[in-house]
């Protein structure tokens, strides 16, 4: 690896949001962030892993392979105790086998599924954590991997306008909110994704320099 390539990484998405949260805290390795948009030859990644790690893996070799720089791919879900672990890996397309009511988003057939499911169980039993992993990956195949968990419970009725995704209906009991509820530097205090970004900015520097 040149000492150019050494100082750019590339982050496996389209999403602005997602390169300037990695962004910021690479800047103080000396480390300059780029996203896919940079590199628009390369196509949808398929995310065919059975696991968070393998999915986050899959998308940073293709990327390291395809642009010669170390990129970096996260891929996260929500993990349910009662549902034995589902919806997983699948929880971006969790109910695309249901069909959306009239203006319904994506987001919120996936949580819609997800009540009806659990649907009359006890709170004691609505136990389920956030989980999100991040994989590093440099051209010639080294690779790392962290792991972010967030533990909470499922609400029986979304409760919070911020956040994506399962947001509104998973509640940290530890704060009394749901995810849906907190600011951003709150959710990022508190979440799987905060916590795995943290985990892989304290192995950054042994990773870039073994």
């Amino acid at each position: 690896m040149t000492e150019e390539q050494g100082q750019r990484i590339v982050l496996a998405t389209r999403n602005a949001g997602k390169v300037r949260e990695l962004a910021g805290p690479l800047a103080d390795f000396g480390v300059e962030v780029m996203g896919l948009e940079a590199f628009p030859h390369i196509e949808e990644i398929e995310e065919n892993g059975t696991s968070f790690e393998e999915n986050a893996l899959i998308k940073a070799r293709v990327v390291a392979d395809s642009t010669g720089l170390v990129s970096v791919a996260d891929d996260s879900g929500l993990m349910v105790d009662a549902l034995n672990g589902r919806p997983g890996v699948y929880s971006a397309r969790y109910a695309d086998d249901w069909q959306s009511l009239p203006g319904e988003s994506r987001d919120q057939r996936n949580i819609r599924k997800l009540l009806h499911e659990l649907a009359g169980m006890p709170e004691a039993r609505r136990t389920c954590c956030f989980v999100c992993c991040m994989a590093a990956v440099k051209p010639g195949g080294a690779a790392m991997t962290v792991r972010g968990v967030w533990e909470g419970r499922l609400l029986t009725a979304p409760r919070g306008e911020n956040g994506f995704g399962y947001d509104p209906v998973f509640f940290d009991p530890l704060i009394g909110k749901s995810a849906a509820q907190l600011s951003r530097r709150d959710k990022s205090a508190r979440s799987h994704r905060g916590k795995a970004l943290r985990a892989l900015l304290a192995r950054w520097q042994a990773f870039m320099t073994a």
